[in-house]
């Protein structure tokens, strides 16, 4: 039995989110036989791969079949893909993701949040920028309202170094701001914080950099996409048709040829109520699967639903995220961050990298 042997048996298995064999994709590494042990390493696109142990069992299956009676030793890694060209702003972050949404107050920001601390608590490297500057939420959320980010001098120019909480770095208006007063900013000035959000900030590597957009389609969006090649968009609304006939707006500025940011896909949040006192109940006080025909119209993909529940509200205000909690919302989070990343490995492995927008007049 030699290595050649194991990495042929490999060939056969599949990973079930590209269409592609592990061989083909490099996903088999460091392969080593020695007497009856045979040794490699399983590299996924993500440590929040949810098909982990069927690529793992499927493994065991193609290696046992050619090689009965030996001692298999599967280590399962990961390394989060990028098609990005790190030689532009935002150096050694591998992905950008912006949430969107039409319309305020659909939970974006906690849609955002819970992926973030999600994909953290995974064991990925995780950066979010409140992108709000008239609202800013983040600093709430994650209970550090009245803290501030250091400034320090990196060759001769004056870097921020973002706040961490629950293994995610931060950075938001809301930082630089005090708490009860309004940011009255015309539109070159707000698009001004959020180029130093990103190119005056030492993020350093990471896997995931979100941005919190706010609502609607304005100078924010487009700053965005003409300082940094955006990895995709994620479009957060609620079911009832006034949220999707402004979600549907956001979905399309992105759409459009001259932007062209690829949709990683729909949350439907506050999809239906489940009071506590009877958790196996839905009521579907919004409308029933608005964001899911809304994927479906765009034929983009549907990442899940989250429902309208009172301890996410109580977990927004108290600034401890409700993923970090035990409980069914906390798997539907958790569940929502492990369909978001398989989204961006499918995305990476099929399509061209996203470009900066030129111009937009």
């Amino acid at each position: 039995m030699t290595p050649d042997d194991i990495l042929k048996a490999l060939s056969g298995v599949l990973d079930p989110d590209l269409k592609k064999d592990l061989v083909t994709l490099n996903m088999v590494q460091h392969v080593s036989v020695e007497g009856n042990a045979i040794r490699f390493s399983v590299v996924l696109t993500t440590p929040a791969c949810p098909l982990k142990e069927k690529i793992r069992q499927d493994c065991e299956e193609a290696v046992g079949r050619i090689a009965p009676g030996y001692k298999l030793d599967i280590t399962m890694t990961s390394a989060v893909t990028t098609i990005r060209d790190n030689t532009n702003t935002l150096q050694g972050v591998k992905n950008i993701i912006a949430i969107a949404s039409g319309k305020g107050g659909v939970g974006k920001s906690t849609v955002t949040t819970n992926l973030a601390v999600a994909l953290a608590r995974s064991g990925a490297s995780v950066g979010l920028i409140d992108a709000d500057i008239f609202g800013p939420s983040i600093p709430v959320m994650f209970n550090c309202e009245r803290e501030q980010p250091e400034v320090k001098v990196v060759n001769g120019k004056n870097v921020i170094v973002p706040l961490e909480h629950y293994g995610v770095k931060l950075m938001s208006i809301g930082f630089l701001a005090p708490p009860d007063s309004a940011v009255v900013w015309r539109g070159p000035m707000a698009s001004s914080a959020l180029k130093q959000f990103i190119g005056d900030t030492e993020w350093g590597p990471l896997d995931y950099l979100f941005i919190d957009l706010p609502p609607g389609t304005s100078d924010i969006h487009l700053t965005l996409v003409q300082t940094v090649p955006v990895t995709g968009v994620v479009i957060v609304t609620t079911p009832q048709k006034v949220a999707l006939a402004d979600a549907t707006k956001g979905l399309a500025m992105f759409q459009q040829p001259q932007i062209n940011v690829p949709i990683l896909g729909v949350v439907e949040n506050m999809a239906y109520f489940t009071p506590a006192e009877l958790p196996n109940n839905k009521y579907y006080i919004f409308g029933q699967d608005g964001g899911k025909n809304l994927a479906e119209k765009f034929k983009v993909p549907f990442l899940g639903q989250i429902p309208l529940v009172q301890s996410i509200r109580e977990s927004g205000d108290s600034g401890l995220p409700a993923v970090m909690k035990d409980g069914p919302t906390s798997q539907a989070f958790i569940g929502l961050s492990e369909t978001l990343a398989r989204q961006i490995a499918i995305r990476n492995a099929n399509f061209a990298g996203t470009r900066k927008v030129e111009l937009i007049s």
